[in-house]
């Protein structure tokens, strides 16, 4: 949510380069009827307003897709990030915007009701693992540091790589209990390519496909391209303990 928040604020920087301010809140709030995008319940509405250049009306409906944009630098990928993020968080996010004038994300996050203290002790153990030692690449230095603590929390040690190329380099030092792979390195060796050398290196080698774009056909079908199991970003500190116990096992 961090990293959410954090491509919208530099947006809306980026939106005003003459200066201006960028006003973020949250409050409270309550459905009761479905709605196109939520199901009815209790939110946390978050409103990031910016008084910017403003987003033309005509391209509104695509700013959240990946590799849309209207600057001159930049990959688009930052709001098509944040979409996919919120999404699995369960949640939903709208722009509404005025050219001159400037534009409001708005980020609706549902309530977590949060368990009883006995209901997370067993919860905690049945996900935790004995541990091992663990390879993660990805590009993504905010990831790395998230991954990393809930490893540590499993009782892992962890090495990083940030692309492929880096990845089989340790690989070939170090013996590795597992192996998780983003999918999408931007102009390095992503998971896909790296996968396919692991195997000729060692064809036992155990490794999780992870990407933030669960519609990439690999992440459905991810045992033919070799890996052991699929894991979506965001990371769930105990859905990534789950996955890290049934590969290691052999499940």
């Amino acid at each position: 949510m961090n990293q959410a928040i954090g491509h919208i604020a530099i947006n809306a920087h980026q939106a005003m380069p003459q200066g201006g301010t960028i006003l973020i809140s949250a409050r409270n709030a309550v459905f009761e009827n479905d709605s196109v995008n939520l199901a009815a319940g209790r939110y946390v509405h978050i409103s990031i307003t910016d008084n910017g250049i403003g987003i033309p009306e005509e391209h509104l409906d695509r700013v959240f897709d990946p590799y849309f944009t209207t600057k001159q630098k930049g990959s688009g990928l930052g709001l098509a990030i944040c979409y996919s993020i919120i999404k699995n968080h369960h949640g939903s996010i709208t722009v509404e915007s005025t050219l001159g004038v400037g534009s409001t994300f708005h980020i609706y996050l549902p309530v977590h009701n949060v368990p009883s203290l006995e209901e997370r002790r067993i919860k905690e153990d049945m996900t935790k693992v004995i541990g091992g030692n663990v390879l993660v690449m990805d590009d993504e230095e905010a990831i790395l540091d998230i991954v990393g603590d809930i490893l540590a929390y499993h009782g892992f040690t962890v090495d990083f790589a940030r692309d492929g190329e880096e990845a089989l380099c340790l690989y070939q030092k170090t013996v590795y209990d597992v192996v998780i792979l983003d999918l999408t390195v931007p102009g390095g060796m992503g998971g896909r390519e790296a996968m396919q050398e692991l195997l000729r290196i060692d064809p036992m080698v155990r490794a999780i496909v992870s990407s933030g774009y669960s519609n990439d056909p690999i992440m459905s079908d991810y045992r033919q391209y070799g890996f052991k199991n699929v894991i979506a970003k965001p990371y769930d500190l105990e859905e990534l303990g789950e996955v890290l116990r049934s590969v290691i096992s052999g499940n």
